[in-house]
């Protein structure tokens, strides 16, 4: 992340996206897939890396290969495009919002403090053994004999798909094709992201 200062001198805290050049690669119609989407690749690869199908796919659209490949069904010049056009960061306004599409950092198998914000059981005293970081009671009595589903418990923490709404799009630097919005995004860096502009 960094910070820049808007027109008032306020310090805003932003993440810094990489949005292109996106290549269209497919484009879907009602008559022929049923819905309308287009189909947008992203970030360079290796053909020693890319199977067969895939560079048959990259092959029709006239663009070498790609490591990320979306599918948007609301893209407003989608009907405009056709295959091997490039959309850069011109699609998106200084100052609108969008919301921002990503995997969160996993964090492995951790325990309900760490996971929930569990407290323990507080004091080591009056008998208590090695209880400080325990869940405590997570069942019932004879009633109903087991354990509610979705009693918080220990288990694998972030690796989630995960989408922040609302975040403003601070800046637009169009040489580097990098998009400044406001506020985090889920994913460690370098991760891949997805951006959905409001309909």
């Amino acid at each position: 992340m960094t910070s820049v200062y808007d027109a008032n001198g306020k310090i805003l805290p932003c993440t810094v996206i990489e949005a292109g050049p996106c290549y269209v690669t497919q484009i879907r119609t009602k008559e022929t897939d049923g819905y309308d989407a287009i189909q947008l690749a992203f970030d360079d690869k290796k053909e020693k890396n890319t199977t067969k199908a895939e560079m048959g796919h990259f092959k029709k659209a006239g663009v070498t290969p790609k490591r990320k490949v979306v599918e948007f069904t609301r893209f407003e010049v989608g009907h405009q495009k056709q295959f091997g056009d490039v959309v850069m960061v011109d699609v998106f306004e200084e100052g609108e919002f969008v919301d921002v599409v990503g995997t969160t950092k996993g964090k492995g198998f951790q325990g309900v403090i760490r996971r929930h914000g569990f407290s323990g059981v507080g004091g080591a005293t009056h008998g208590q053994h090695n209880r400080l970081r325990a869940p405590g009671s997570v069942g019932a009595s004879s009633w109903p004999s087991r354990v509610f589903k979705g009693m918080r418990m220990a288990g694998q923490t972030g690796n989630k798909r995960v989408k922040m709404i609302n975040l403003q799009i601070v800046k637009i630097v169009k040489e580097k094709n990098l998009l400044l919005v406001k506020g985090a995004i889920p994913g460690a860096n370098g991760s891949y992201v997805i951006i959905e502009r409001w309909s």
